[in-house]
Order: structure tokens, then C-alpha cells, then sequence
């Protein structure tokens, strides 16, 4: 089974009481900037931040009235949820204002931009490497994205989609830092990454956007099938159904449809399937000492409960069963 880079169960914490070391924190993990104070409270600032090659994502704040002036991040996205509080945002001649839980912010790369932070503002600030977000959008609309994709710079995140967005990272978080959670388990750390990449290109606006809304054809018999062997030779690899959209060259709207047709599931269900094939095999030649736990965590299932619904219903009888 191929492994990657996997962040510490307990994220980095950050934390500073002057504007040097708040500075020296965010430009270390996400941009050289500048950073100044419109009033005279001290600091309160605190950053637990989680990342990986695909996202770097930050619990953020500063407990102080600050602007954060940004130079272009070139080779980033950068996109902020605000929780508590509010912000002023600005870049290319426009400019906006989030509140807690109803707004938030896309900032494209190529423009310098500011970023004002009420006293009891709290973030998450999510940098996402162009190749990663523009990859994840080539996948889901099947075609090469060839320019870079432009973002609204505000976006409603009070809407259900918005929420929808929320919920996702939030997920991501909690699973990544709780001690039993996902951190260590490459497979569910891949499905949990894109799906939060997915959502954030579906609810903020972009020019791509018609693309991925739009219905399109339904992949063929041909294309389904290079997807249908790439899960059979890869089922124990952190893979997504952009994964399969990608290697059958055709979109993950195109694929579920295909896959519909096919087999009267989706990818992302045909993988879970494959899987639960591999861990039944695994659980039929278990060495002694190796639990159920310990497979089921190899082969993605983080949620123990939820595999053993979904092993039920594909064998007719609980893992403990079977062994």
C-alpha cells in the first residue's frame, strides 16, 4: 500500500503577543507580508495549522484591531472562512466585508491584497498550491483547465452550499486532529482533501463554474472500464473518483453517470466496494493478533460504525462474523 506525507495528529500551535511574532508565524507558514496594529491592545494571537502537498489549513486569530498588507502569492490560492467577527478584504479595486459565519473570501494570486481583522475575528485561512485546486477542477469538469481560474473575491457562506463548504473543512479539521482520527490513514486523508477542494469550487463563484454545473454526457462503456481496472489495480491507494475521472479522461459528472448505467452506483461507491472486498480477504487470512481495527483503518474506513453497515450489506454479516 503506497503512503504520503501525513501531518502529526496534534497540529502546530502558534502563538505571540507583539506584531513581530504574529508577522514571523503567518509569513513562515503562509505569505511575507506586513502586518500593523489600529489600536493599542496587545496581542492575542494563535494559529493551529494542519498541511499537506494538496492544502495548508489554519485555525486563525489575532484579538487585535490588525491589517495584514499581502504581496501577489503567486503560486496560491488563498481562501478565509470567517467564524466569529468580521474582516475587510481588498484586492484588484475590490473590496469586501465578512461576518462570522456568512461570509468569506477567495484571494486570486497574481494581485497583492489587504486584509483588516476585527479584535474577535477567528478564521480558517486555507492556502491551496494552484496545481492542486486547478487539478482537482481539470478532474471534475474533464478537460485541462489552461488558465487560471478566477474567483469572486466575496462569497455568501451563509447559504446551504456555504455551509455545505463549512461543514467540509471543518470535518477535515476535527478528523486530522483528533488522536483516532484520520491523520495516518492516507486513503481517508485523500477522500476528505478533495472533497473540500470539490466544494470549495462548486459554492465559490469562478469562471469555470457553468462547467462543472452543467449535466453533459455520460461517459461511455469504454471509459468507465479504464476507470473500473484503475480501482482494481490501485484499490489499496489513496484514490478519488477525480482520480478515476482523470485517468479515463473524461469528467466526474460524466463518470458517475457511467457509472450509474454500469454498475447502479457511483465511483466513489464502486471504490468503497473494492475495498471492503480487500478487507474481507484480509480478515479471512487474518495472522493472529491483527484486529479488525487495524484492517479496516488500512483499507480507508476510518468510521467503524459506518464500515460495518457498509460490510453488512455487501456480505450479509458483520466483520466480527466473518472472523
Amino acid at each position: 500500500m503506497t503512503t504520503e506525507e501525513t501531518t502529526t495528529a496534534v497540529p502546530p500551535l502558534r502563538e505571540a503577543r507583539d506584531l513581530a511574532g504574529a508577522r514571523h508565524h503567518i509569513t513562515s507558514v503562509y505569505i511575507p507580508h506586513e502586518l500593523t496594529s489600529h489600536d493599542s491592545r496587545r496581542l492575542s494571537f494563535k494559529l493551529s495549522y494542519l498541511e499537506s502537498r494538496r492544502l495548508t489549513l489554519g485555525h486563525l486569530r489575532y484579538g487585535a484591531d490588525v491589517e495584514l498588507h499581502c504581496p501577489p502569492m503567486m503560486s496560491c490560492y488563498h481562501v478565509n472562512l470567517t467564524l466569529t467577527g468580521r474582516t475587510q478584504v481588498s484586492q484588484g479595486g475590490v473590496s469586501v466585508a465578512t461576518e462570522g459565519a456568512t461570509g468569506g473570501v477567495a484571494c486570486n494570486f497574481k494581485d497583492p491584497y489587504v486584509v483588516r481583522w476585527s479584535p474577535d475575528a477567528v478564521q480558517y485561512a486555507i492556502k491551496v498550491p494552484r496545481a492542486s485546486l486547478e487539478g482537482q477542477l481539470a478532474s471534475l469538469i474533464g478537460r485541462p483547465v489552461e488558465t487560471p481560474i478566477r474567483f469572486n473575491l466575496g462569497f455568501d457562506l451563509g447559504s446551504q452550499r456555504g455551509q455545505s463548504l463549512l461543514a467540509a473543512v471543518r470535518h477535515l479539521q476535527v478528523e486530522l486532529t483528533r488522536p483516532d482520527g484520520t491523520a495516518g490513514i492516507p486513503l481517508v486523508r485523500a477522500q476528505l482533501e478533495s472533497y473540500v477542494l470539490s466544494q470549495m469550487l462548486l459554492v465559490i463563484p469562478h469562471d469555470y463554474q457553468h462547467l462543472l454545473l452543467a449535466r453533459g454526457k455520460t461517459a461511455s462503456r469504454r471509459h468507465v472500464r479504464i476507470a473500473m481496472e484503475f480501482v482494481q489495480e490501485h484499490s489499496a491507494d489513496p484514490i478519488t473518483a477525480a482520480d478515476l475521472a482523470r485517468e479515463a479522461c473524461v469528467s466526474v459528472r460524466a463518470l458517475q453517470m457511467g457509472f450509474r448505467e454500469e454498475f447502479g452506483t457511483s465511483p466513489t461507491g464502486y471504490i468503497r466496494g473494492v475495498r471492503l472486498d480487500g478487507v474481507r480477504e484480509e480478515l479471512l487470512a487474518r495472522p493472529q493478533g491483527v484486529s479488525i481495527t487495524e484492517i479496516a483503518h488500512r483499507w480507508g474506513f476510518h468510521h467503524l460504525g459506518r464500515f460495518a453497515e457498509h460490510y453488512k450489506r455487501r456480505f450479509g454479516e458483520l466483520p466480527s462474523e466473518t472472523v
